[in-house]
């Protein structure tokens, strides 16, 4: 009991609380699984660890010191032992019910931390009052693994309300979609045709590299990853690479991308190397039936066609060339604006020959 003076006794002795009765009082003591509050009674008022909080991990004496004023309701006015069982925990559930019911009539964004990662969802606390977010509604995108949002604090909104039954449901993917949506907006506004921009790989499949943009995402199709061949996407990139690549097209939310800036475009030089007349040296690349792609460097393809391969019939590429191989022909023909290049083995046979009887002539 604390000390009290001749008057307050007096009042006390006088004075009466009925279970149920919301009371304040102020912390005369607090001990590893309690709390004593003098209440303004002939009897003091005790809060268990259990009354006072759900958290088992709360430490009593860090949570509550003597000297603090306390709200609490009474249990029972004599528990056996000449004081009266109070309740901490339950009051605050209370006001956390109404307070969840006025969040729910204004739809209101609420704050809380995670308490718990259940199987199915979340667990939150709002003033000791329990509130599920089930894993459908924690995000707009479908997440396996819920352990990241253990302790952390989140944004959400109140769908449902029914005390009574004890369900009280909480859905964070609206708030997600609706940030989703705003972000996507002020990207998309800000994108324009020719714009440098850096994002975030995504995801990478064999059609192309998907980037995040901040707020809207952008497709690096596999044929504007380089000036030359790219075969398989997977081998140059991998989630969470950090990409510059230019706005290539916008239609409406798709933005196309490319790799392919104009500086390094190898076509801008090729009627220099390899102009019409000239013996060049290149890799067979691949090959169809009506011809041989012949890589001259890294972006130049050339074609080989199948007549020009040889001075006798050859019915497709395949029968005197592999890919791989590296051959030497002449340059016959130039399309840059179509970015193509004719190429002729025959040519430089006949030259060879042409050479050879002319040697041969003055030989004699």
């Amino acid at each position: 009991m604390s000390e009290l003076s001749f008057e307050q006794m007096l009042e006390d002795s006088v004075k009466t609380i009925r279970n149920g009765e919301i009371v304040q009082g102020t912390v005369i003591d607090v001990k590893e699984d309690e709390i004593i509050l003098n209440i303004g009674y002939k009897a003091d008022g005790i809060i268990t660890k259990n009354e006072y909080s759900n958290d088992a991990s709360l430490v009593l004496t860090d949570a509550v010191h003597v000297g603090d004023t306390m709200e609490a309701k009474v249990l029972k006015v004599n528990d056996g032992e000449g004081q009266v069982t109070l309740t901490y925990k339950r009051l605050a559930a209370e006001k956390g019910n109404k307070r969840l019911e006025e969040a729910f009539e204004n739809q209101e964004v609420l704050t809380a931390k995670v308490a718990q990662v259940l199987a199915g969802g979340l667990s939150v606390v709002v003033d000791e009052t329990r509130v599920f977010i089930p894993a459908s509604l924690v995000s707009d995108v479908y997440e396996k693994d819920l352990t990241k949002y253990d302790g952390q604090e989140i944004e959400f909104v109140i769908t449902e309300f029914n005390p009574r039954k004890r369900r009280i449901i909480g859905d964070r993917r609206q708030l997600v979609a609706a940030e989703r949506a705003k972000l996507k907006e002020e990207a998309l506004a800000r994108l324009e045709v020719g714009q440098v921009v850096e994002g975030t790989v995504k995801n990478v499949t064999d059609f192309g590299v998907f980037i995040d943009l901040g707020g809207v995402d952008g497709l690096l199709h596999v044929s504007e990853i380089s000036w030359g061949r790219v075969e398989n996407p997977k081998k140059k990139f991998k989630a969470g690479d950090k990409v510059k690549a230019f706005v290539k097209d916008i239609k409406g939310e798709k933005i196309a991308l490319s790799l392919k800036f104009d500086s390094e475009n190898p076509w801008l030089s090729v009627e220099e190397k390899y102009p019409v007349g000239s013996i060049v040296k290149g890799t067979v690349a691949r090959m169809t039936d009506f011809g041989a792609f012949v890589e001259l460097e890294v972006g130049v393809d050339a074609l080989l066609h199948v007549s020009q391969i040889s001075k006798e019939h050859i019915d497709k590429p395949s029968d005197v060339l592999s890919v791989g191989q590296e051959i030497e022909a002449k340059v016959v023909d130039i399309n840059v604006p179509d970015r193509k290049i004719s190429l002729s083995i025959k040519a430089l046979l006949a030259d060879d020959e042409e050479t050879s009887e002319t040697e041969e002539s003055t030989e004699e």
